[in-house]
């Protein structure tokens, strides 16, 4: 292994730690600290109320000034029930890629960047260089939440902040928003030979599912198109759903799980607002309740890709092409915080990830090393 990659010894052992959302991610977070120990970098860790997962913050330089904001998350979706060629968590070098959970979502970005920040450690630095590692991105952008405000409070907003999600190193200046949704329908349960005198929780959560397509196709027809999205529209779509206890008991509860993934011109609660007017027109039983509980939300992001910070940094990327992303990430709440431009950007592919045989291309990783190495020298 060419000894000038390091980024790929660390990436192995950020892979070698399972840090699955429903684990702790704190053998990870101590080893950044221990690789990370330089009397001109800052650490300042932020952990959840259990204390088993933790967020850090990184920053070296001058700390009176604005300067850059890296951002990536610790966690990773599960592995079960995923036929993997090899051991997700050992992280297998072939083909010109790297193999295990997490090398592209979204370890080989940290792997990076710790190197750099690292090295950038021993530079003369008229700008900071900030790195935000977060837990719980992978259940609904969980762990960020909780220091976000304390990074505010912490550093001169920054003049661009790059969440590292995989993009292929391309630019992305939007994706859309996320919101999830619980129904619980409540019926009365008896004996299925008498079914039609009882109310049937499953016969109401299909109404539901009904009015969620006719909603979709309203929202598709009349709400906000934008063509730089694979998906253009607004979507809605449903995950889960429960119910029922045995085939001659009409059952008296069922639950559904939905999302609506909103393009920044529609509101969430526009969409919601056009899904529960198609239920009202479609729901006759009044013997039938249900309540709605809102689950999680994160926003979209939307940067002006104009913007002469985001021009400078397309300069140091001179073949990538500007886009915008289908997935969430954590890039809309750092603009909720920052009036800075928050873009995404990172080494690997979106579709690799989740899947078993995860991997990134060691090309990516060269190309996303170079690019936070230009990235230092501005800050020089």
């Amino acid at each position: 292994m060419n000894a000038a990659r390091e980024y790929i010894d660390v990436l192995t052992t950020l892979i070698s730690f399972d840090t699955t959302s429903y684990n702790s991610n704190l053998p990870l977070i101590d080893y950044v600290k221990r690789y990370l120990e330089h009397d001109n970098i800052d650490i300042i860790s932020n952990y959840n109320d259990a204390q088993n997962k933790a967020n850090l913050f990184i920053s070296t330089g001058p700390k009176d000034t604005a300067g850059v904001l890296l951002s990536g998350h610790t966690d990773v979706v599960p592995v079960e029930g995923q036929d993997w060629d090899t051991d997700p968590f050992c992280a297998v070098i072939k083909e010109g890629c790297v193999y295990g959970r997490g090398a592209a979502d979204m370890k080989g970005f940290i792997a990076c960047a710790l190197v750099v920040i690292k090295a950038a450690a021993d530079k003369p630095l008229r700008y900071p260089l900030h790195l935000c590692l977060s837990y719980d991105e992978e259940i609904g952008c969980v762990g960020v939440r909780h220091i976000l405000d304390q990074i505010k409070e912490l550093i001169v907003p920054p003049r661009v902040a790059i969440i590292g999600e995989p993009t292929l190193m391309n630019v992305a200046t939007s994706h859309k928003g996320k919101a999830v949704f619980q129904v619980c329908f409540h019926g009365t349960e008896g004996h299925s030979a008498l079914a039609p005198n009882y109310t049937n929780a499953i016969h109401g959560a299909s109404q539901f599912v009904q009015s969620l397509i006719s909603a979709q196709k309203t929202v598709q027809a009349t709400g906000y198109i934008d063509t730089g999205y694979d998906i253009p529209y607004s979507t809605i779509h449903v995950g889960k759903i429960h119910g029922g206890t045995a085939l001659n008991v009409v059952p008296n509860l069922c639950q559904l799980d939905y999302e609506i993934r909103n393009v920044a011109e529609d509101s969430i609660s526009f969409v919601q607002a056009e899904i529960l007017k198609q239920f009202s027109c479609s729901h006759a039983d009044t013997q039938l309740h249900y309540d709605i509980q809102s689950i999680n939300q994160y926003p979209g992001l939307s940067t002006d890709a104009v913007h002469s910070e985001v021009v400078n940094l397309q300069k140091l990327l001179p073949n990538a092409k500007t886009t915008k992303l289908s997935f969430g990430t954590e890039a809309g709440l750092f603009q909720q915080h920052f009036d800075t431009p928050i873009l995404v950007c990172g080494p690997g592919a979106i579709d690799v990830a989740h899947k078993p045989n995860e991997h990134i291309a060691i090309r990516q990783l060269d190309a996303c090393h170079d690019f936070l190495n230009r990235l230092v020298e501005t800050l020089v």
